[in-house]
């Protein structure tokens, strides 16, 4: 199987994406869209968030895994396909309780020339990234630690 086939079992190396030990490996990529297919082990998981430019879908393609959205928490599996829109009630993360894999594919549109901005509800953080070069020479990329109520 070629780089760019969702069944591959070579994953992309460096940083953890999902936050929670699982494989990434990003697919090719538009102007507008994107897709990475990842997966999750028992145990790992994929950190609770929302995007505020960049809608994403879901597709799981082998196994289940526990997904939490601003509605609770329920069960997904082979086949289901979920859209996240932006903002707060596109909030989602996903978790592996099970003994398999999960296999899934979160396909999203992508701003070229637009940052991109993400919470972490549960890790209180908010990210800022873009794909163009900040002041200091770098891709942008910026994480802030958002001060808990009475913290000064």
């Amino acid at each position: 199987m070629g780089d760019d086939n969702i069944w591959t079992d070579q994953w992309d190396e460096g940083e953890d994406w999902s936050g929670g030990g699982g494989n990434a490996r990003q697919l090719p990529r538009g102007e507008k869209l994107g897709a990475t297919v990842y997966e999750l082990g028992p145990g790992n998981f994929t950190v609770y968030h929302f995007h505020h430019a960049s809608e994403e879908m879901l597709v799981v393609l082998d196994g289940e895994m526990t997904m939490k959205t601003e509605d609770g928490e329920r069960l997904v599996r082979r086949g289901e396909v979920v859209i996240f829109p932006v903002g707060p009630a596109g909030a989602h993360g996903f978790r592996n309780d099970g003994e398999g894999t999960c296999r899934f594919l979160m396909a999203s549109s992508r701003h070229a020339q637009m940052p991109e901005v993400a919470e972490y509800p549960e890790l209180g953080q908010i990210t800022a990234q873009a794909p163009t070069a900040s002041q200091t020479g770098e891709r942008l990329w910026l994480i802030y630690d958002v001060p808990k109520p009475g913290d000064e």
